[in-house]
């Protein structure tokens, strides 16, 4: 027991009292994922059973969708305080997916059901996440943060990796549509792990505020946060450093919808089975979730801790920038896939912790409404924009390696600001240290 005690404190840099917070935030983290990726794979199918030549309709409806969610959890944000609305959100998807469950098992409107269940999907699997890296930036403070992130994100990666062992080992003995049973059962696991989350974050905030010379604790779950249900966007607009977070977030889905649809076009130009082409899919995700997990728990927090929060938000722009001067001179499938793994691995393990650490230096209704918005609208509109850009650059008859090439100069900007905001968020963490040294 000692000895596990010893590698567990190896892995996870925290005291006694962060551990428990820590773990279950892994553990929240870890359920929320599972669930995610049992649903991936139902909403794929949903999505043909909606009919192929629908599908760029439904994507645009799962943006539309989420811009009339996000005013209306704005709204709960405003009016009730975290410990109230967040385990609402999750048993507020957990009924939906039970509604989803009884229309699909009594075929009422079978293709209608398809499609708004992959629309909901897309809602679900931006706001689950984005509503709990809202509650990490809100608890943790900028110096936790740095060393706790990665393990806290490694439990996502679990899940990721478990959901779809779930699916494929019970697909067939319980039915794809009962799957949908166990990815709620999972939610509200999620939901059991917030109450222990919260009730650990308070001992620890406790034991903070008694710590001379500590960062200031973070707030009460109990207070509310206020403002307006629009409150994101106008902080957003007003704010220089959102609106640089927001700018980073739509140049990470620039990159990588670049490179899909790179890797999209050369898959399908060189493999030409199905059967093959998922094999490979499958393979990459198995390898990003595999080295990510290893990744996360064994060097994440070790590597921001000491090296800041700014090398770390670059790391995954330098691996764009070399990654499309590559495509630009050899764009055949071994490069492509060599780029998507490499790029996948250290968004997970370094560039996704640094960009929610970014968030634990601003106010809580910006942790809360401005962060979901840019996490939310912002990625899923980026995403639309940049395929509608790559469409555009194919149609004017640029090949894979032309579009690689003129994706460069913008990974070599968004390296630059990746390194402003790491400094920035830097410059902020020592100005609150320093706030709370003088008035302890």
């Amino acid at each position: 027991m000692r000895s596990l005690q010893a590698r567990l404190r190896r892995v996870l840099p925290a005291t006694a009292q962060e551990r428990g917070v820590a773990e279950w935030a892994f553990a929240y983290f870890f359920a929320l994922l599972a669930a995610n990726y049992v649903l991936r794979p139902l909403r794929d199918q949903m999505g043909i059973a909606g009919g192929v030549r629908n599908l760029p309709w439904l994507f645009t409806a799962t943006f539309l969708a989420l811009l009339l969610a996000q005013p209306l959890y704005g709204a709960l944000v405003a009016r009730w305080a975290r410990a109230r609305f967040i385990p609402f959100v999750y048993h507020f998807f957990a009924a939906n997916l039970a509604i989803f469950w009884l229309l699909l098992t009594l075929n009422v409107a079978p293709v209608g059901v398809a499609r708004a269940f992959f629309v909901w999907v897309g809602v679900f699997n931006l706001f689950v996440v984005a509503v709990f890296w809202s509650l990490m930036a809100d608890i943790f403070t900028s110096e936790q943060s740095e060393r706790l992130f990665g393990f806290i994100s490694a439990g996502g990666t679990a899940g990721s990796l478990l959901g779809p062992l779930i699916t494929i080992g019970l697909s067939a003995r319980l039915g794809p549509v009962n799957l949908l049973i166990a990815a709620a059962a999972l939610l509200e696991l999620a939901v059991l792990c917030v109450h222990r989350l919260e009730h650990g974050a308070a001992t620890m905030n406790r034991d903070i505020a008694r710590a001379p010379a500590a960062e200031v604790a973070k707030p009460s779950a109990s207070i509310k946060i206020g403002g307006s249900a629009f409150g994101g966007l106008t902080e957003i607009l007003r704010s220089p450093y959102l609106a640089g977070i927001a700018l980073w977030v739509s140049l990470f889905s620039f990159a990588g919808t670049f490179l899909y649809l790179q890797q999209a076009n050369i898959v399908a130009a060189t493999i030409h089975d199905r059967a093959a082409q998922t094999r490979l899919f499958a393979s990459i995700d198995l390898a990003v979730g595999l080295i990510a997990l290893a990744t996360q728990i064994l060097i994440t927090g070790r590597v921001i801790k000491r090296f800041g929060v700014a090398p770390a938000a670059a790391a995954l722009p330098t691996v764009y920038v070399i990654g499309f001067g590559a495509l630009a001179f050899v764009s055949n499938l071994a490069a492509v896939v060599t780029v998507q793994v490499i790029q996948r691995s250290t968004n997970f393990a370094l560039s996704n912790p640094a960009r929610h650490i970014l968030f634990t230096v601003v106010a809580r209704e910006e942790k809360y409404k401005a962060k979901n918005m840019i996490d939310v609208v912002v990625y899923r509109g980026s995403d639309a924009l940049w395929g509608a850009v790559f469409g555009a650059a194919q149609a004017i008859g640029l090949q894979i390696a032309a579009i690689a090439a003129c994706a460069l100069p913008v990974a070599l900007g968004w390296f630059v600001l990746s390194v402003a905001l790491g400094r920035t968020q830097e410059q902020r963490a020592a100005r609150i240290d320093s706030q709370t040294r003088q008035e302890a």
